[in-house]
């Protein structure tokens, strides 16, 4: 018998506030943004990166005196410690966050389907609506066997995006044929037999522009090689790109 498996889908919405509800929200994710790179400032040029626990006893009481709740602040630690590891691992500089984009607990927020409506709390225990503009293709995940776990919510260029990651537990079926796959430049082969080696199906799609860009891309490198500073200034590069 095979062991269930959690599979994770995330939908993103458009999302609009009611009037004045905007500036609170805005507000709450620049605060957010900024405390995520407090922790990542402080933590960056330790030897060792802090565990959570440490992390929570070092920082807990700072950040709920700046108006957060208390699983926000588990948030933008656990944030900045993700942020920190992941840059470190790629031989990064010191991070700079520019993005308005929060986590949000399962406990900071309350979704009514009925009303396509989801209120998240922000600074001070206020709270924010967002009315979702929903599309019909999420009506599927609503039912009994799917369940919205994390929920995150950006601000960029005056638009609201709500991103709500939904998941459940499906059972893997016991495999009944094989598939064989050959990328190429231009497609990719593929052939499919049952478990019995007989030839189920097989055929080839193509890869439309793929070829010509890759050309492109080597006569692009080849013209760096040639011209290393003063290709961009060719005036039939500018014309093409302009």
């Amino acid at each position: 018998m095979s062991l269930p498996v959690r599979v994770t889908v995330t939908a993103r919405v458009e999302a609009v506030t009611p009037e004045g509800d905007e500036g609170l929200l805005v507000e709450f994710l620049k605060a957010y943004r900024d405390a995520v790179q407090l922790v990542v400032n402080e933590i960056w040029n330790l030897d060792r990166i802090p565990s959570n626990k440490t992390l929570h006893r070092i920082f807990y009481s700072r950040l709920r005196e700046l108006g957060f709740r208390a699983h926000h602040v588990s948030e933008i630690y656990k944030r900045a410690r993700e942020v920190v590891e992941a840059t470190k691992k790629n031989n990064g500089s010191r991070p700079v966050l520019k993005k308005l984009t929060t986590r949000i607990h399962s406990l900071d927020y309350k979704i009514d389907f009925n009303t396509k409506t989801l209120r998240i709390a922000v600074l001070q225990d206020r709270w924010v609506e967002l009315r979702l503009k929903w599309y019909g293709y999420l009506d599927k995940y609503l039912g009994d066997s799917w369940r919205l776990g994390e929920v995150l919510v950006s601000y960029k260029s005056g638009r609201i995006l709500v991103y709500l990651t939904f998941n459940k537990e499906v059972s893997l079926r016991e495999p009944r044929a094989v598939m064989g796959v050959d990328i190429n430049f231009s497609n990719i082969t593929y052939t499919v037999i049952d478990l019995d080696g007989n030839l189920v199906s097989m055929g080839v799609i193509p890869f439309r522009g793929l070829r010509k860009a890759l050309h492109l891309k080597k006569l692009a490198e080849g013209l760096q090689r040639r011209c290393p500073k003063s290709w961009r200034f060719l005036k039939w590069i500018r014309v093409r790109v302009s």
